[in-house]
């Protein structure tokens, strides 16, 4: 089915909406033309961004020490603690495609390559995730919408803390 923005000028549910459901799946209805879009696509960091300094913060008030951005590990996680032989990758709801999120919305242009980009980055997380726990990597996951508020994030600091002494493989929030 192609979207165009006039789709969803007949649909009732959406209005005063930037969503729509199609079928199952949750569309965007974008309210900027494709120049402004595309700053604003291009304005959207890759490292430091809000979720993962929130996190670090909360982690160092903690008194927990580590690395940022190691480019020497597949992957290049967001932060590393060498002394647990652990990793903390923060992922965006949206670019990582997290399940049942609000989040995870598809634009509604160019569908075919936003799920072919959302595919290849999921594809890739998983296959760094298998390739770092064979190297012997603790592998921790803290999706955006769980670093919202300021209570979440201690929330998450404190989980990390606790998986940090467990020895637990994996972590996923």
């Amino acid at each position: 089915m192609t979207l165009t923005p006039n789709s969803f000028a007949t649909c009732v549910a959406c209005i005063g909406l930037n969503f729509c459901f199609i079928g199952n799946m949750q569309v965007m209805i974008d309210i900027v033309d494709r120049q402004t879009r595309s700053r604003m696509m291009s304005g959207i960091r890759g490292k430091n961004t809000k979720p993962e300094l929130a996190l670090r913060r909360a982690l160092h008030a903690r008194g927990l020490r580590y690395r940022i951005h190691s480019k020497e590990i597949l992957g290049c996680p967001d932060i590393v603690f060498p002394q647990y032989q652990a990793l903390v990758f923060v992922h965006g709801c949206f670019w990582h495609r997290h399940e049942n999120c609000r989040y995870a919305t598809t634009p509604a242009s160019r569908q075919e390559f936003w799920q072919a980009k959302f595919a290849a980055n999921v594809r890739r997380d998983k296959t760094v995730r298998k390739a770092l726990l064979l190297n012997g990597w603790r592998i921790s996951i803290v999706w955006e919408c769980a670093l919202r508020k300021p209570d979440q994030v201690v929330t998450t600091a404190a989980a990390i803390n606790d998986w940090l002494l467990s020895g637990n493989k994996l972590l996923e929030l």
